[in-house]
């Protein structure tokens, strides 16, 4: 049997197991480590004050800069999932999408290694882990490292954020416990299940002491989100080439000369329910006081079914007679050059609409094993673990246009992003709608890997060098991508919408809340025709496709989609394709100090880590010829990179309750697998239509660097009680090679200038900052009063980098993107009795998405989100003993996503603004 078989079985034995990694895993950062952290499987957590207690002592006592939420501190959030918990740490920022929390962001930068009980996880292909998928309920805490150590695995650039799940050691006694609750969305109008059971018991027996856990938890959310915008390509009535007299728009309006407006505005809505079970348990046995050894087993999982539609009405592109429409009613906006406030568009190109019915899952297996044995002065320990995710996705997409170009009268700016009406267009008759087109995609994302470490850890005779430790850890892993899709072009045939086998048509449902968007509904197919018709409708296509073809014999490219329409199954696109694997091989020396000056003890630690990494990517590149016919081309580029990884950490004690800390470190962050792809795919000249290339063209880079980071971080902390400290730190982090995908002209030695896209590391960065966070409760209060506490936490950040060089040898300094100047999060308090409660306001300042060339392709302009902020808020009454009611309210405000796109040093338009739904929560916990 291999050692992949092995592996899978172990897997599958352990999947109904699941999250409490025993204390002494040593994958588990150091901060668990500490004095076996005081006794910590003694530690039970019933209330914001010990949990936060808790929480303030794994800060206070680990070796690196550490913010941690421990147990309740999540139970008692209205958090679904692990990344809305997190986005109430210092420090930390967060991405939201579709009613929900996303990408992490620590110190503004994305680059974070993620770890399971101190084991590294991911999510399919990816080298991390998606928060949002992994149910806050699985974890006992979560630590947030922003200053490593040598023996943790290597920290991206943002630090390194472990999930640490319960234990049954952690546990004295037999416990039950769990929670059932339902969620209302006010704008989904759905009201979900969710729930969680955790059992676990330890057992003496002749054979030593046992333990067992297993935790259960399963989530259900409605979301529904309503965007309209301006398209963040602005231009002129010259038109998209300005170069083609035939894309010029007629403009009657006198004396407005030149100006700029978005060439589209649009309606864009999200609707859909996402699931996410989850499996989580371990075995613990100590056979002896000085030997333990584990078992554990992760399933992390999540379901979706969406419907995605969107509507959109291009302002400059020709229609389908030839004709690029006039523009009459041109108000500009007073004080800004050349700037469209409102007009009015007629002929031209009709509106297009679309509605996507897509299906995905994940799945997220890791399973793990491991010992740790103390003999006289030296313990050993090992964790050996194999995880296993996969993505799949399936989409299926109908289009489709107006049989007539409607008038529109567009402005472009109401309460944040553009608005329009069709005049006196009938929206609501069948008779309107015409077949534009047929898309189908099946998509998969998987890796796996193996990964193994042994740890020595040596006791000495010398008092301020007390511990050696060393360490080995070796990994494999596999990154893959298989990427299927088709597309059948039908404009031309004028086929009514109605007559496709997706049959009559329905009312697209909005998700708006009073807003001043004058249209809004329109007519699609339902999604449940779209799905369970996708084969009848890949014929309807096929017969489309044939008609077309009969009518073009020389069309390449027509062919070329009959093949592909002519099976039933999607076939792989050989250039969206790519296979992965890389080996990992890490050795680490540390030692911990401590002495005695002036007065003063101060400890801390001092190490290396030193990683090699030896990596290959195949991809295949393709090429559309001139004719439209296409051919592949295999490619294939490996990788090696070793880094040295010094780390150095100190404690200085003025007094029992006020240390200072100071630490120096590198870290890393290594590309994507996706971005080392070595395909490319190319598109020439005639087959794309362009008048100023000769081509376009996208791939990946197999020549990237891994991001490099050197780190100095100091935090001045003081903890005057057991659940009340005041801290401020300050940190300064000198930066290379962020990784963004930049379109760029470029000469390629065949087709000569091409419009190139495709990741490349930027230039050198920096990133400064200051924190500072405090909490307590007001126990000298009096009476009842003495039951309220805070917390409150502001991060500072300036942080810049260099984008690639413009054609014109300009490479700028810039703001790095998702980075808000300014971040707070502020929390009241009350417990007393059986009553607890919780008040939380979130809020961070603007920040840039991305970064584009302008049209003369010599200046970058940027995309900016204005300020978000969020409430949040729970009550919990303890009805009975271990029965207790709990209610929460999250996204109270339900303020808008809003952002913007400059075009020029000065001006922009609006882009998005998107509502997102508010959730009421009602539930009852009980632990027996």
């Amino acid at each position: 049997m291999t050692g992949r078989m092995i592996g899978l079985l172990a897997t599958a034995s352990l999947a109904a197991l699941a999250a409490a990694t025993p204390a002494f895993a040593q994958d588990t950062p150091p901060a668990q480590n500490s004095a076996e952290q005081e006794q910590a499987n003694d530690i039970v957590v019933t209330g914001f004050r010990a949990s936060l207690g808790s929480a303030q002592e794994r800060k206070r006592n680990s070796d690196s800069i550490v913010d941690a939420i421990v147990s309740e501190d999540i139970g008692k959030l209205p958090d679904n999932n692990a990344a809305e918990a997190l986005a109430r740490v210092t420090g930390v920022q967060v991405l939201r999408y579709n009613d929900e929390a996303g990408d992490i962001l620590v110190r503004g930068l994305p680059n974070v290694t993620t770890t399971y009980n101190g084991r590294e996880l991911f999510s399919a292909d990816d080298r991390q882990l998606h928060f949002q998928d992994f149910a806050a309920s699985v974890a006992a805490g979560m630590e947030v490292y922003k200053s490593g150590t040598a023996d943790l695995i290597e920290p991206g650039l943002a630090g390194l954020i472990n999930i640490r799940s319960r234990r049954p050691f952690d546990v004295k006694d037999v416990t039950i416990a769990g929670e059932i609750r339902g969620t209302y969305n006010d704008q989904s109008k759905a009201a979900d299940p969710a729930g969680n059971l955790l059992l676990t018991k330890r057992w003496n027996t002749g054979i030593g002491e046992i333990g067992a856990l297993i935790n259960v938890s399963w989530v259900r959310g409605t979301y529904r989100n309503a965007d309209r915008f301006d398209d963040g390509n602005p231009i002129t009535p010259a038109g998209y080439s300005r170069s083609d007299p035939a894309d010029d728009l007629a403009v009657t309006t006198p004396g407005v000369g030149q100006f700029y407006f978005p060439n589209m505005v649009g309606n864009y809505y999200s609707k859909g329910t996402r699931y996410r079970p989850s499996v989580n348990g371990a075995l613990q046995w100590r056979p002896s006081a000085n030997l333990e050894l584990y078992a554990e087993g992760l399933w992390s999982a999540y379901r979706g079914i969406e419907t995605i539609d969107f509507f959109g009405v291009d302002l400059g592109r020709v229609g389908l007679g030839g004709s690029a429409g006039t523009l009459s009613n041109v108000v500009l906006v007073p004080g800004q050059n050349g700037k469209a406030a409102s007009l009015t568009k007629t002929g031209g190109f009709s509106p297009t609409f679309n509605r996507s019915a897509q299906n995905d899952r994940l799945d997220t297996y890791q399973g793990a094993t491991g010992f740790k044995w103390t003999t006289g002065r030296a313990t050993l320990s090992g964790d050996f673990a194999y995880t296993k995710s996969k993505y799949e996705a399936s989409e299926y997409r109908v289009d489709g246009y107006f049989s007539s170009v409607p008038t529109v009268n567009v402005d472009f700016d109401v309460k944040g992003s553009g608005v329009f009406d069709l005049g006196n267009f009938d929206a609501n008759n069948p008779a309107n709608y015409l077949w534009n087109g047929y898309y189908q995609r099946h998509f998969v994302a998987q890796g796996d890997g193996y990964q193994g470490r042994l740890d020595l850890e040596l006791e000495t005779d010398s008092s301020w060098l007390p511990k050696l430790q060393f360490g080995f850890r070796a990994t494999t892993r596999t990154s893959r991508i298989n990427n299927g899709d088709r597309y059948a072009s039908t404009t031309s045939l004028a086929i009514p919408l109605a007559s496709l086998p997706t049959g009559q048509l329905e009312v697209v449902t909005d998700g708006w809340r009073n807003d001043p968007q004058r249209f809004q509904n329109w007519l699609e197919p339902s999604r449940a025709a779209i799905r369970d018709k996708g084969d009848a409708m890949r014929l309807a296509a096929l017969a489309a496709l044939q008609q077309l073809s009969a009518a073009n014999p020389s069309d390449q490219g027509l062919r070329n989609n009959i093949a592909q329409f002519g099976t039933d199954y999607i076939q792989d696109n050989p250039s969206a394709d790519y296979h992965a694997s890389e080996q990992t091989y890490a050795a680490y020396a540390q030692a911990k100090y401590n002495f005695d000056l002036g007065g003063m003890r101060i400890d801390g630690l001092f190490g290396v880590r030193v990683v090699n990494e030896d990596g290959k990517s195949n991809g295949m590149s393709r090429v559309v010829g001139l004719t439209g016919a296409v051919s592949y081309v295999p490619r294939s580029a490996g990788q090696n990179y070793v880094d040295v990884l010094p780390s150095f950490q100190s404690k200085i004690h003025f007094t029992d309750q006020l240390q200072l800390r100071l630490a120096y470190t590198k870290t890393r962050t290594r590309p994507g697998f996706g971005d080392l792809n070595p395909s490319l795919n190319i598109t020439t000249a005639t087959a794309s239509g362009s008048s100023k290339y000769n081509g376009y063209a996208s791939s990946g880079n197999p020549e990237l660097k891994p991001l490099t980071s050197q780190n100095f971080d100091a935090s001045l902390e003081y903890y005057f009680k057991k659940n009340g400290f005041v801290s401020v730190a300050a940190f300064s982090h000198d930066l290379w090679g962020f990784i963004n995908t930049y379109t760029q002209d470029a000469i390629d030695p065949v087709y000569g200038l091409i419009q190139l896209s495709r990741p490349e590391n930027a230039g050198k960065g920096k990133i400064r900052g200051v924190e500072a966070s405090a909490q307590s409760f007001f126990d000298f209060l009096p009476g009842w009063l003495s039951g309220f506490g805070a917390q409150a936490n502001v991060t500072y950040l300036d942080g810049t980098n260099a984008l690639p060089a413009t054609p014109g040898g300009k490479a700028p300094d810039v703001p790095i993107t998702n980075v808000s100047r300014w971040s707070y999060n502020l929390s009241g308090f009350y417990e007393k009795g059986r009553l607890s409660a919780r008040v939380s306001y979130n809020w961070r300042s603007h920040f840039v998405t991305a970064y584009y060339l302008n049209s003369d392709s010599q200046r970058y302009a940027g995309e900016m989100t204005r300020p978000i902020s969020r409430l949040d808020a729970s009550i919990s009454y303890e009805a009975m003993k271990g029965i207790t009611v709990v209610a929460n309210a999250s996204n109270l405000l339900a303020q808008s996503f809003n952002n913007y796109r400059y075009y020029n040093e000065t001006q922009y338009f609006p882009r998005d603004l998107r509502l997102e739904g508010r959730y009421f929560t009602l539930g009852v916990r009980f632990k027996m």
